[in-house]
């Protein structure tokens, strides 16, 4: 144990953790945009998955990277047009049609993966980048500055994000037809327009979160490679409590523990594996039991609209 109080340690797990939030920030806060809007979107776990797919077969079969990224935020933005004809325009459970789309990412991938690939390879993923002097700083380089550029992207749509949704006309809308979409027809928003396009954008970051995992973070795809990923960045937008900046430090926060787990384990920490990685699940739930009634969601949240009707 005392091997994890080194410096060296220190900054490896926290080299780490930052690496590893990179696809729970891409698909919470897309997440964030939908949910903001009024719509739940519990398929993201398999918009993750088909998306990483593609961007894993694009990127083996052509070696063009940012081709790849593309195809994957391409499939991304389908799924959640998908998503999002099944709960605004058809007015489905939105719960019920999230878990819908989750099976069907989940069997559509493992069905491509067999049939075009068949068992596991590896490619070359997007590098570290090192930025220059900052990447030299002592501690704080490693850990911030000398990630690959979807790791950098991933922190910077945290602000991206913040300015969009607090400081535009377009936030206003989103949150408007979230918070009372009657108020906001009579304004003249198009509540659907505005949940598919909020829905929508949310499926292309999960297609982005696909893709950081298959060729930027681990470099491969296997069957179920999310392990349940995209149902954390679900949990992590209400621990965040629909604000970029909170759902940034959940995301680290459980990246941290998730780390620090797999540190244990690669130093032979004497602690049984299945306990090390049940350890990021309990801290979500002890999190977002401790937070849940503190955040205030949307109040259309899960709610179709009709007018004449909310």
């Amino acid at each position: 144990m005392k091997e994890l109080g080194t410096l060296a340690i220190i900054i490896g797990i926290l080299t780490s953790a930052v690496r590893l939030a990179t696809p729970y920030l891409y698909a919470a806060i897309g997440e964030a945009f939908g949910q903001t809007s009024g719509v739940v979107n519990l398929g993201v776990d398999g918009i993750m998955l088909v998306s990483g797919y593609a961007a894993f077969f694009v990127a083996l079969n052509t070696g063009n990277l940012w081709l790849a990224l593309l195809v994957a935020i391409v499939v991304g933005l389908a799924m959640g047009g998908l998503m999002s004809f099944i709960s605004v325009t058809l007015k489905a459970e939105q719960g019920i049609s999230g878990i819908g789309l989750y099976m069907f990412g989940l069997g559509l991938s493992s069905l491509l993966f067999k049939v075009t690939i068949g068992t596991v390879k590896t490619i070359k993923g997007f590098p570290s980048l090192k930025i220059p002097l900052l990447g030299d700083i002592p501690g704080l380089g490693p850990i911030f500055f000398q990630q690959s550029l979807l790791v950098y992207g991933a922190f910077l749509l945290v602000p991206l994000a913040w300015f969009v949704l607090d400081k535009t006309t377009l936030g206003l809308k989103i949150k408007a037809v979230g918070q009372n979409p009657a108020a906001a027809d009579s304004l003249g928003v198009s509540v659907n327009g505005i949940r598919y396009l909020s829905v929508c954008l949310g499926g292309a970051l999960a297609g982005l979160a696909g893709a950081s995992l298959s060729i930027s973070l681990l470099n491969l795809f296997q069957e179920n490679m999310t392990a349940g990923m995209g149902f954390i960045a679900v949990a992590l937008v209400y621990f965040g409590g629909w604000k970029p900046v909170g759902i940034m430090l959940g995301a680290l926060l459980f990246s941290t523990v998730n780390a620090f787990q797999l540190w244990m384990q690669v130093l032979g920490v004497p602690i049984p594996s299945d306990v090390a990685v049940m350890l990021p699940y309990l801290l979500t739930i002890a999190a977002l039991a401790f937070t849940m009634n503190r955040a205030r969601q949307p109040s259309a949240l899960n709610l179709p609209f009709e007018r004449g009707t909310n």
